[in-house]
C-alpha cells in the first residue's frame, strides 16, 4: 500500500472535519473543534508545523560509508526508531464514525508494536477506553504506553492497576489536558496538579512515568522534582491554549535545563522523518506524532499505519546518511541551522 493510497482512502471516511491533507499542517482545519483543529485563532497548530520547516539541515557526506542504525532504547526496551504514536481520543467526535476509541487504539497498538515502535494510547471518561487500551497493550507484551488524564488520585490508582496488569513498561499523563472542556466541572475534580500531588501520583504508578504537556524550563524542572522519568514537550497540538509558542521554539532551552536527567520527547507538527531528525538534533530523545497516525489508520487500518511508519523510518535513515550520522548518538546540533 502506498502512502498516497492511504491518504486517498482516508478522505472517503474521515467525517466532515478532517480533510486528510497531503501534509497535515493545521491550515485546512485551523480552529475546527469538534475536529482536529486548534483552540481559538487556530494558529498554534500551524505554528508548530511551520517552525520545524524553518529549520534547515547541514549536509555532510564526507564521512565513513556504512549503514545507518535508527535503533532506540527506552526504559530497558528496544525500538526500531525514536518515533511513537501520540495519544488521541474521542475519535468519532473529531474524525468520523469509522472507528471508536477502543477500535482505534486496538489497531494502533498492534500496528506500532509489529513495526518495532510503540503507541501512546488515549483515555476518556468512559472506563472502557483505558480497559481496552491496556488490553491491547497486554496482547503485545506491554509494548505500548497508556496515557491517563489528570484525574483525581483514586481514579488514577484504578487506572494504574490496569497499567500494571497489562505489563506496560511505562505510563504517561497528558497533564495539559487540564485545559480540555470535558475535564472541567467533574466530580471528583480533574485538572492541574501541584508538584507534591504529581510526586504522589508518580509513586503510585509504579512504572516509569512520563509527563506530557511541558512547555517551559520551569515546568520541566517541576516534573523533574516530582520524579518523572520523562517529559513530552507538547502544547497538545494547540488544542488547550491559544497563542503559545511552537514546541520547536522551546525545545532547546528545555533540553539545556534537564537533558540527560530525564527522557525528553517532543510532539507538535512533526510530520516526516526529516522533522524527526531535526527534533533529535535539537536534543530530543524521541518524538510523538498524532494526527497523521489517525489519517493512516482511517485510510488503511493496520496496513496504513505500517505504511506511514515505514515512510518515517526511511526518511529518517536518508536524512541521517546525508548529514553524516550513522546512529542516533551521532546526531548533533551542528547538523541543523
Amino acid at each position: 500500500m502506498l502512502y498516497e493510497e492511504v491518504l486517498a482512502n482516508a478522505r472517503t471516511c474521515m467525517g466532515e472535519y478532517c480533510k486528510a491533507c497531503p501534509v497535515c499542517n493545521g491550515r485546512a482545519c485551523r480552529n475546527q473543534i469538534p475536529g482536529p483543529g486548534a483552540k481559538g485563532s487556530g494558529t498554534v497548530a500551524i505554528r508548530n508545523y511551520d517552525k520545524w520547516q524553518e529549520i534547515c539541515l547541514n549536509m555532510d557526506t564526507i564521512c565513513e560509508n556504512r549503514p545507518v542504525d535508527t535503533a532506540f532504547q527506552l526504559f530497558g526496551q528496544q525500538f526500531a526508531a525514536p518515533v511513537f504514536a501520540a495519544p488521541i481520543g474521542a475519535m468519532k467526535l473529531h474524525y468520523g464514525d469509522k472507528y471508536d476509541d477502543l477500535e482505534y487504539n486496538d489497531i494502533l497498538v498492534s500496528a506500532c508494536a509489529d513495526a518495532g515502535i510503540a503507541a501512546f494510547t488515549g483515555d476518556g471518561t468512559n472506563p472502557a477506553v483505558m480497559e481496552a487500551a491496556t488490553g491491547a497493550i497486554g496482547q503485545k507484551k506491554g509494548k505500548g504506553i497508556p496515557t491517563v488524564k489528570p484525574w483525581d488520585i483514586n481514579t488514577l490508582k484504578e487506572k494504574f492497576g490496569l497499567v500494571k496488569a497489562c505489563g506496560s513498561f511505562a505510563v504517561a499523563m497528558d497533564i495539559d489536558a487540564a485545559g480540555l472542556p470535558f475535564l472541567k466541572n467533574l466530580t471528583p475534580p480533574a485538572g492541574s496538579k501541584s508538584v507534591e500531588e504529581l510526586k504522589g501520583i508518580i509513586e503510585a504508578a509504579g512504572v516509569p512515568f512520563i509527563v506530557k504537556g511541558v512547555m517551559t524550563v520551569k515546568g520541566a524542572l517541576k516534573a523533574k522534582e516530582a520524579n518523572a522519568a520523562g517529559i513530552v514537550v507538547s502544547n497538545h497540538g494547540g488544542r488547550v491554549l491559544d497563542q503559545c509558542p511552537a514546541t520547536a521554539e522551546v525545545l532547546e532551552e528545555i533540553v539545556d535545563a534537564v537533558g540527560g536527567e530525564l527522557k525528553i520527547f517532543v510532539d507538535g507538527g512533526i510530520r516526516s522523518g526529516v522533522d524527526v531528525f531535526k527534533a533529535l538534533a535539537l536534543g530530543a530523545d524521541a518524538v510523538l506524532i498524532g494526527r497523521p497516525f489517525v489519517t493512516a489508520v482511517y485510510g488503511g487500518g493496520a496496513e496504513g499505519a505500517a505504511c506511514y511508519i515505514a515512510k518515517l523510518v526511511a526518511e529518517l535513515e536518508d536524512t541521517m546518511a546525508m548529514c553524516g550520522a550513522h546512529s542516533l548518538g551521532d546526531i548533533s546540533r551542528d547538523m541543523v541551522r
